[in-house]
């Protein structure tokens, strides 16, 4: 007999939508992804959504709880931003109902400040919060994506965000520009991607070491089957150089990257992050995210 559906998780972001169908024990009994994302419903979010019911067969008192861009000025309803001093713990109660649609919800993001600095997620807090009820504890936290977010926890607060638009620089390079062509060709070079973040360590505008990349294959330094790893490199090992100035290890140690994403993504940050000296702990982001979900469930 199939377990009854106590409620609907949606992780709804700008171009795509990953839904979870959460039981009374808070296990997930089923899974669903599409390209559906908050461009994609262009401002019929209701509509868009019982879509989703009917085809994953949810009776319409199925709650639902969703995070991300369907919270934003384009999603379906604007919700403010919790300030960084708010423990993640907390996230539970400040759920936002959504006007006119009864059992439905979305969870705020968060806005960080420092030092004049200003820094915004929407659906990433929902993993943190999953991971810090799966004990994962405090730490540094990095979600690769196309908004990169690293994320220090300390007491369970966010106590430093920064956020690197690597994934959508990197697909901009790709499809246009002088490195386009280049980057066109090629596959994974591991040896290419370490050396790209090597050169990211050092004091070099990101401008300069970017047009670097097309110079070294130029001169004849590289051949363009390089290129496109190598471009990953420099734009992850820029992350990893960030983040190094912002926080500096204590002498001898460094810390543990706890890396939130698919195995896809987290693949060329666990690589730069070894050759750099960190360890790395990979959490998987379903299982983060559905740990979320169950503590949700509870408070509403």
């Amino acid at each position: 007999m199939v377990a009854p559906a106590c409620l609907l998780g949606i992780d709804w972001g700008t171009s795509n939508r990953r839904a979870y169908v959460i039981g009374a024990d808070g296990s997930c009994l089923r899974k669903h992804e599409d390209a559906q994302g908050a461009l994609a419903a262009q401002g019929h979010f209701a509509e868009s959504l019982q879509a989703l019911r009917q085809l994953l067969e949810l009776d319409a008192l199925v709650p639902v709880v969703m995070s991300g861009m369907v919270g934003s000025a384009q999603g379906w309803q604007e919700v403010a931003y919790l300030d960084s001093s708010v423990p993640l713990a907390r996230l539970p109660e400040t759920l936002v109902p959504v006007s006119g649609a009864p059992g439905c919800f979305i969870v705020p993001g968060y806005c960080y400040r420092e030092h004049g600095s200003i820094d915004v997620m929407r659906g990433e807090e929902t993993q943190l919060f999953g991971a810090h009820f799966l004990r994962h504890g405090d730490g540094c936290y990095v979600l690769p994506g196309t908004h990169s977010k690293w994320v220090e926890v300390a007491d369970g607060k966010i106590a430093r965000l920064t956020t690197f638009i690597t994934g959508e620089l990197y697909a901009s390079l790709r499809s246009s520009g002088t490195l386009a062509a280049l980057m066109a060709e090629g596959h994974a070079d591991a040896d290419a991607l370490r050396a790209g973040a090597n050169r990211a360590q050092s004091a070099e505008a990101l401008s300069h070491t970017l047009f670097e990349a097309r110079a070294r294959v130029v001169a004849g330094d590289s051949n363009a089957g390089e290129t496109r790893s190598y471009v990953s490199g420099l734009l992850i090992g820029t992350e990893f150089a960030a983040r190094r100035e912002e926080a500096p290890a204590a002498a001898g140690s460094m810390p543990v990257l706890h890396l939130i994403a698919s195995a896809e993504l987290t693949a060329p940050y666990r690589e730069v992050a070894q050759m750099l000296g960190y360890a790395t702990e990979l959490i998987d982001p379903d299982q983060a995210y559905c740990a979320a979900l169950a503590r949700f469930m509870e408070a509403i």
